[in-house]
């Protein structure tokens, strides 16, 4: 094929690369329409980007000369594509102008003479990329560019899309009956597929399970369309979404590798891959800095997350008086003549403390875990009961419950040596768990009943010490808004998807849940945030 006359750039590395074993870029020589031969070889002309080099390549190849359909087509090999992973060159590590080889799955930069597509394509014999931004797929070392409708499977799996009408019946009980099937025909529930552990992981991968469940921030992040000035880590999470619900995935696994890459540089490190952690510190994390990139402020409901689990606590305290009339078992009570100090601060969830476990069983009990109701831990915001802190008195009371609330089981507690769990089992309902006697003043004809969705528990070796070596997360997920003798629950433990009967929710040590208000409706999605 002879090349058109024309004048363009070639790909630039990335700023501050190594150079010395790359081709020079440089523009080349062009030809006039009078004939004149210009050399443009300036030091201006090689300090332009790689995507001005995109627009003069796009310019060059007149649409007249877009082919419906080419030899190479046959070579793309499906099965070998994973957009999962950081789109950076293969060669140069850089992330301007990425394109994937659709023959075996890896990443160049450009697609110039000089570029590293190029010369993959004429040294690999592989002629068929994928602009991973624009999803447009050109034929290399021709150039040119392919429209073909063979090949919109593809551009699905890199970019997903959502209509608000496919997003409504997510939770309907007709997404639970459609099942997807992958290239192996080996059928998947979008929504409830199995994340990859890459390293140690598994303490994120329980928390995106859980939100990315959330009606709200769910169907907010699958109809958003984030191409602009947005922050990076929003961007990532958003298409992290959109894989997991995507109905017509290649492989029905998903990696969050590229979205855990930006939570390491997000965090300062705080999260890596390599390292095992704590999910409910990593969702107050998460929670706040998608928060504060999606422009949010302190005030309420000035994003998605505000609008959803956002709630205000009332505290109470007042200074510990000890009556030399009290007994030695006698505990602290607030004092109506003393004075108390009140505020009300808000939160996204909520702690709740575990009874400890008896330091002594006898022989006959000895196996006993020690069980306690949810109601009887939840007393803690009954604005009674209070909790001695620091020589002072204080209690709680919510003012305001969110649309949907977490709680947090405090298990695990540092005293000067090592870190202790507690071994308690919390029994709670998986559906109506009132929390009438927990707030002030509820709003008059307005249910107070919350149901489960997500329930993350924590599994390690027998013992009273916490060994993070050992530690197994697990999400329990409900399947739709499906109820009674149908209702549905699955255990997602990285790639391991398997339904469970909701009794065996109840035998886990209980971490984290995810609550949602029952009379709530369903707000407007909102994408100019």
């Amino acid at each position: 094929m002879s090349e058109r006359p024309t004048k363009r750039l070639e790909n630039l590395p990335e700023d501050g690369a190594d150079v010395s074993d790359r081709p020079t870029k440089r523009a080349r020589i062009s030809a006039e329409p009078d004939g004149t031969a210009i050399e443009a070889g300036s030091e201006m002309d090689r300090t332009h980007t790689a995507d001005v080099d995109e627009q003069e390549e796009d310019n060059h190849y007149a649409p007249e000369e877009t082919r419906a359909s080419d030899l190479y087509l046959d070579t793309i090999n499906r099965a070998s594509l994973d957009f999962d992973f950081e789109k950076v060159c293969s060669v140069s590590l850089s992330n301007i102008n990425i394109y994937g080889c659709l023959v075996c799955g890896k990443y160049f930069q450009g697609r110039g003479r000089k570029s590293y597509a190029y010369a993959h394509s004429i040294h690999d014999d592989h002629h068929v990329f994928i602009n991973l931004e624009t999803t447009k797929v050109y034929v290399l070392p021709d150039g040119y560019l392919v429209s073909d409708p063979s090949l919109e499977d593809i551009s699905y799996v890199l970019a997903p899309t959502f209509t608000p009408n496919s997003v409504a019946t997510l939770s309907s009980p007709s997404h639970l009956s459609r099942p997807s099937y992958d290239l192996t025909h080996k059928p998947y529930l979008p929504g409830y597929v199995g994340l990859n552990n890459i390293k140690r992981n598994d303490h994120m991968n329980v928390i995106i399970h859980s939100l990315l469940h959330v009606s709200p921030l769910r169907d907010y992040l699958l109809l958003s369309n984030f191409h602009g000035k947005e922050p990076e880590l929003l961007k990532r999470f958003a298409g992290l979404a959109k894989k997991i619900w995507n109905p017509r995935l290649f492989k029905s696994q998903v990696s969050p590798h590229e979205f855990l890459q930006e939570v390491n540089r997000a965090s300062a490190g705080k999260f890596r891959l390599e390292q095992q952690g704590d999910p409910v510190e990593f969702l107050g994390w998460l929670l706040n800095r998608i928060h504060k990139d999606l422009g949010g402020t302190k005030k309420k409901d000035t994003s998605i997350i505000f609008r959803t689990f956002q709630g205000e606590l009332r505290l109470e305290t007042q200074q510990v008086v000890v009556r030399p009339e009290s007994g030695p078992n006698e505990k602290p009570k607030f004092d109506i003549d003393r004075e108390t100090k009140a505020s009300v601060s808000p939160f996204l969830f909520l702690a709740v403390d575990l009874p400890p476990p008896p330091l002594f069983q006898d022989a006959v009990e000895k196996n006993i875990i020690p069980q306690v109701g949810i109601h009887s831990v939840l007393t803690k915001y009954d604005g009674r009961t209070t909790q001695e802190s620091a020589g002072q008195l204080r209690r709680y009371k919510c003012q305001r419950l969110p649309p949907y609330i977490i709680l947090n089981f405090k298990r695990f507690t540092k005293n000067a040596f090592v870190e202790e769990k507690n071994p308690t089992i919390v029994n709670f309902p998986l559906r109506g768990l009132d929390f009438k006697e927990y707030v002030d003043t509820p709003p008059p004809n307005v249910s107070t009943l919350y149901d489960l969705i997500a329930n993350v528990t924590h599994e390690s070796v027998a013992g009273t010490t916490r060994d993070k070596e050992n530690t197994v997360w697990k999400a329990y997920i409900r399947a739709g808004s499906g109820g009674g003798d149908d209702e549905k629950w699955f255990m997602i433990q990285d790639l391991i998807v398997e339904e469970v009967r909701k009794e065996m929710i109840f035998l886990g040590e209980t971490i984290l849940q995810v609550c949602p208000f029952l009379s709530f409706p369903r707000p407007a999605i909102l994408i100019e945030e």
